[in-house]
């Protein structure tokens, strides 16, 4: 609390929400593809890593259109876990779309439209332009204000490089972005010639003294060399469905901001595709393939699965990965059954992955780094009864009673969870299977038929 004229204040923090995933890096990999045991918030599952890494590799060597990835394996096997792992290490310019299959089914879009939007933010278009900029650090800037206050403001402002220095006269529209962006003597800019928009790339090294008066977000940068005035490259990744809406509702731009997209008419697909594959014949974009994962993929249907089987196929197509726990179940609208709950054709067109249950060392490590990913601090003996815990029940279960544990570890004011608090949470807490001994010992309590009388 900070106290201001009489007034106490909170102090602000940035909260970063910790995700069930939010502790993967990447796919814990050396560059030879050797699988790093414990790397990357990723443990075990040697295989499915290593054929993640290879499909990564592909990826980034565009060698994998046209194809499916299908990451198959029991609940709580990571499969998740690697699809993240697999977005992480592409990298940030890579698009990488996470749906699950029954985000598909919408009053609002048909399952085609649904899918194909999802298939059409998967694919990135790397745009390059030249712009002419005036880059240094400031001098000095004089900003002349009317005395009346009332008409336009003019200025000076003097850049210097390790080569020269020069002095700029302001216009009205200039003196107004400065004063905006809050330039002062010892920032280094860039002023954008065609826009007139600055800029501030950081503060001069020379200024480090200054550094209590402006905080630790303040980022240092060496003073620029060579001319003030130089045209540079500068590349922008927009989405192909981002371009869809922008050229189907007549508010423009503004569509990829409300959220409203609708359908989108297949010509105007055709013809973004048409100009898209042009600005590529001549160098002025380059097509970013991304990564659609779809999570529970046996719950799309048999248009659905119809519809990805052409869709992979196409020119302008992303890496589709899906992710399933199911065995032999049926095709869902079918009376088919087949693996995993999806036909034939498409499971031939994937590179299957398997995964496997955790060994009780794996569910170690994965606790550990969890439970740091959550700033929990746990006793030894607590761990290892938390490890028995997960092997008997289920491993979300047992990383659930780390984050409730350590409420109870606080109001005791202690400084590592206990064994007493896992067994209160424990008690607190039913898993699964003590659920389903329940319900079986009280079934006479429950309303298990809806023509059951009350």
């Amino acid at each position: 609390m900070v106290e201001i004229g009489n007034v106490e204040v909170r102090d602000v923090f940035k909260i970063e929400r910790i995700g069930a995933h939010s502790h993967i890096r990447g796919l814990g990999l050396k560059e030879n593809l050797e699988v790093i045991d414990v790397a990357d918030g990723l443990v075990g599952q040697h295989a499915a890593r290593r054929a993640a890494g290879v499909v990564v590799k592909m990826i980034k060597e565009g060698r994998i259109a046209g194809r499916a990835v299908l990451i198959a394996g029991p609940p709580g096997s990571g499969k998740t876990a690697i699809a993240m792992g697999i977005s992480k290490a592409i990298g940030q310019d890579t698009p990488f779309v996470s749906i699950t299959a029954s985000e598909v089914y919408s009053v609002d879009l048909a399952k085609t439209e649904a899918l194909m939007q999802a298939f059409r933010k998967a694919i990135g278009i790397r745009i390059k332009e030249e712009t002419e900029v005036l880059e240094g650090e400031v001098v000095m800037v004089e900003i002349d204000r009317p005395a009346s206050g009332l008409g336009p403001k003019v200025g000076k402002l003097t850049l210097k490089t390790t080569d020269m220095e020069a002095i700029y006269d302001l216009g009205s529209k200039m003196a107004e972005n400065v004063i905006k962006e809050k330039v002062t003597a010892g920032d280094v800019i860039q002023i954008d010639k065609g826009s007139g928009r600055i800029n501030k790339v950081g503060r001069s090294i020379a200024k480090t003294h200054d550094y209590d008066a402006m905080g630790p977000q303040m980022k240092f940068v060496a003073c620029p060399d060579g001319e003030i005035q130089k045209r540079i490259e500068n590349v922008n990744t927009i989405s192909l469905h981002d371009i869809d809406v922008i050229n189907s509702r007549t508010h423009g731009y503004l569509a990829v901001f409300s959220g409203d997209t609708g359908e989108i008419k297949g010509e105007v697909r055709e013809q973004i595709n048409k100009k898209v594959l042009e600005w590529r014949e001549e160098n002025k974009a380059q097509i970013v393939p991304g990564v659609l994962f779809i999570d529970e993929a046996h719950m799309l249907d048999l248009e659905c699965f119809s519809f990805l089987n052409r869709a992979i196929e196409a020119d302008l197509s992303p890496i589709l990965i899906l992710a399933t726990n199911k065995g032999f179940v049926q095709i869902r609208g079918t009376t088919l059954k087949s693996a995993h709950g999806i036909p034939f054709d498409l499971l031939d067109r994937a590179l299957i992955v398997r995964t496997h249950p955790y060994t009780e060392n794996d569910q170690r490590e994965i606790l550990k780094i969890r439970a740091m990913e959550e700033s929990v601090e746990l006793e030894d003996t607590a761990l290892e009864i938390l490890v028995k815990i997960t092997s008997t029940t289920s491993l979300r279960y047992g990383m659930q009673l780390i984050s409730t544990a350590d409420v109870l570890r606080q109001r005791r004011k202690g400084e590592k969870v206990s064994v007493e608090d896992l067994k209160k949470v424990y008690k607190a807490f039913y898993d699964v299977k003590r659920a389903q001994n329940y319900l079986k010992q009280h079934e006479d309590l429950f309303i298990t038929d809806l023509n059951q009388q009350i």
